[in-house]
């Protein structure tokens, strides 16, 4: 491949992984339609998006922790929320990757499309419903990390969103939620990489590199961010952006056809 395109890619990589770790989710949900647009395949995006997050929720986890937005120690509450969204996020991902062997190629590129358009949608809606917060509760949360895990396995995003405004609305402090999610999110690219690797056999080192690059480098920088942006604001933003991506998503494939 090319090295402009590669560079094109790390740089798309960077902004993303800039704007979701700071809001706690978005990367993939912006990163996939992106690169998708510029005509890369679903199989070749999706576990380079995988690796990618993977190495900077470990990296991001750690920050978080340090600059004590969030308690990650064994035994804590959020170390064992993380853990268990990512032991429950593990079989969600390989449920999405066994999708992509089952289900036609089609199938998959609208559900991610509606997918993605469907967070934008929540995003915005967000803005008006944190205020109903409900009592935290085990069994919601893991099964909104099941539903956040199958969306990450099949389309690469709709993790972040959708685990932390699920967490905001049990009751979980919005810069606790981030870094609880950034580490659960580790967990379930993990399995959901190796799953694609041994199970698939799909992948592209150029393009895993490149995304890698840009979204390790942005890391650190936005676990800082994350003590001094203004997260309403940021969550605005990025929902009117997932959901003009899904649209454009959504309008390539009906033109595709």
């Amino acid at each position: 491949m090319a090295i402009w395109p590669l560079l094109l890619v790390a740089l798309l990589s960077l902004v993303c992984e800039y704007i979701a770790a700071t809001l706690g989710g978005g990367y993939g949900t912006l990163l996939v339609p992106a690169l998708f647009l510029l005509g890369f395949n679903l199989p070749e995006v999706v576990p380079a998006v995988l690796l990618s997050q993977l190495l900077t929720g470990i990296i991001a986890a750690l920050v978080h922790h340090k600059l004590r937005n969030v308690d990650l120690r064994p035994g804590s509450r959020s170390f064992r929320l993380a853990f268990v969204l990512g032991a429950s996020g593990s079989l969600g991902v390989l449920v999405a990757v066994l999708g992509q062997l089952s289900l036609p190629r089609l199938a998959v590129e609208t559900y991610v499309a509606l997918m993605i358009l469907a967070m934008g949608i929540f995003l915005l809606a967000g803005l008006k419903i944190r205020a109903l917060n409900s009592s935290f509760s085990w069994g919601k949360i893991t099964c909104i990390g099941l539903l956040a895990s199958f969306n990450k396995g099949i389309g690469g995003g709709g993790y972040g969103p959708l685990l932390v405004g699920g967490q905001v609305l049990s009751g979980v402090a919005e810069k606790e939620a981030v870094g609880i999610t950034v580490l659960s999110e580790a967990i379930t690219c993990l399995v959901g990489f190796l799953g694609y690797v041994l199970i698939l056999k799909a992948f592209s080192w150029d393009l895993a590199l490149a995304v890698t690059l840009g979204a390790v480098i942005s890391a650190p920088l936005s676990a800082y961010s994350v003590r001094r942006a203004n997260p309403h604001s940021l969550r605005f933003g990025m929902g009117l952006l997932i959901t003009a991506l899904g649209s454009a998503m959504l309008l390539r494939i009906a033109v595709g056809l």
